[in-house]
């Protein structure tokens, strides 16, 4: 029965031709795109063309070429801003999160004796926390005592009373995950933000393992700030450029942390010790744009424009549907820990158990990529563009073998080191 609703769902499906856009290894289901997405043809292709562009034009593939390194990351970041919801001015193709974290905080945070506290959340990842921590002690502030985290009542998800609870009058900033990388909860970003600023606290989200899954809304929707990644769902190959968004009430700040390519381009050869800054968000660029980690977005960018995002978002709720309605059926051992409603989930789906580790690597074994997060998480992620429900289908036939003829146990139960 499973198998005729798969067979039929694929043959239904208006996405089902973007699978050979990219690189799959034979007979190997990949469910790891919320860690790094798999290459596509195109991001393969326009890498090849920016290096040829440096082999052509040397220095003038600054301004000459199909795509001029000059201004590439602003031409990017308008086509990457109707993923986030955002207006083209608002978003940056640049740095990394962790970097662009820095940034953000280095502009909008600002302390006073009354208000100084940021808030995140006891869940996120580690890198988050690291880049607060950091900031604080620059900022000359003890991170334990102006760092506050919402704690979770289940060790997976977070509660949005206790989020809101942690919103008291000397809280500055709240910055939070969108999704949660080890449940695969989607936060209410509308009801938080609002939240946060009836209180007057700025608020911004990582937005890691939400773009390129699902649609955002930031502008509308009022956040502040927001950072992220390009090289999960956006496929745009490990180390890629990453994002930010800054909304435009905020676009009067200078940069906390100034370079020279946050300079507005007419005067940017000047060469003026007096920086003149950029319109919008090019002013929150710091050095020189990383041409050739950008140049594989340039091809993922256009199959999310040719298969437009709430098609994508429509395919994944129904691929992570199919997954858990059959790892509930055929593999009930594993817990799922990711919310039901599909308002209030990612990309993927998290199942939690003992032996989360050993089972990975049996997957990996029969040719199923997982994702193992510590201490017990396994994350499974089927991607719109590239699985199909077949896959599913048969990641879960290969779990159910797994667990009933208990070959997870010939391998060991420690965590190998993955990104």
């Amino acid at each position: 029965m499973e198998m005729v609703m798969s067979k039929e769902m694929d043959q239904q499906d208006p996405l089902a031709n973007f699978k050979q856009e990219f690189f799959l290894e034979k007979e190997t289901v990949y469910m790891d795109g919320n860690s790094l997405g798999l290459m596509s043809r195109r991001s393969e292709a326009k890498l090849q063309d920016l290096m040829d562009s440096w082999k052509t034009f040397g220095i003038d593939g600054w301004t000459e070429g199909e795509n001029p390194w000059f201004t590439l990351a602003e031409t990017m970041s308008a086509r990457v801003a109707p993923l986030v919801g955002a207006e083209a001015h608002e978003v940056m193709v640049t740095g990394s999160i962790t970097s662009n974290i820095h940034q953000m905080l280095s502009t909008v945070y600002q302390p006073t004796v009354e208000r100084f506290v940021i808030v995140v959340d006891d869940l996120n990842f580690p890198s988050d926390i690291y880049a607060v921590e950091s900031h604080l002690r620059l900022r000359g502030l003890d991170p334990a005592e102006a760092m506050r985290k919402v704690g979770s009542r289940d060790g997976y998800t977070l509660e949005l009373d206790d989020i809101i609870g942690q919103l008291t009058d000397n809280v500055a900033i709240l910055l939070l995950p969108s999704v949660l990388y080890r449940s695969g909860q989607l936060l209410p970003i509308r009801e938080i933000t609002e939240a946060a600023h009836k209180k007057g606290i700025l608020v911004g989200f990582d937005l890691a393992h939400s773009i390129g899954a699902m649609p955002h809304n930031l502008h509308d929707d009022g956040v502040d700030f927001a950072v992220w990644c390009h090289y999960k769902y956006m496929n745009s190959g490990p180390g890629g450029t990453g994002g930010l968004y800054l909304h435009e009430r905020h676009h009067q700040l200078l940069p906390g942390n100034a370079g020279w390519f946050g300079s507005d381009k007419t005067r940017q050869f000047d060469m003026d010790h007096e920086f003149s800054k950029a319109q919008g968000a090019g002013v929150y660029q710091i050095g020189t744009p990383h041409i050739f980690s950008m140049a594989p977005l340039l091809g993922s960018l256009e199959l999310f424009e040719e298969a437009g995002i709430l098609a994508i978002r429509q395919k994944s709720l129904e691929l992570t549907s199919l997954l858990r309605q059959l790892v509930g059926q055929q593999v009930p051992e594993l817990v799922d820990v990711t919310p039901m409603h599909d308002e209030a989930r990612g990309g993927h789906i998290a199942f939690s158990h003992p032996e989360a580790a050993r089972i990975c690597k049996a997957l990996k074994k029969a040719k199923i990529v997982p994702d193992f997060r510590a201490p017990n998480i396994i994350r499974l992620a089927p991607i719109a563009f590239y699985t199909s429900f077949g896959d599913v289908e048969q990641v879960v036939e290969k779990l159910q073998s797994i667990m009933e003829n208990e070959t997870y146990k010939n391998f060991s139960n420690e965590r190998n080191v993955v990104a």
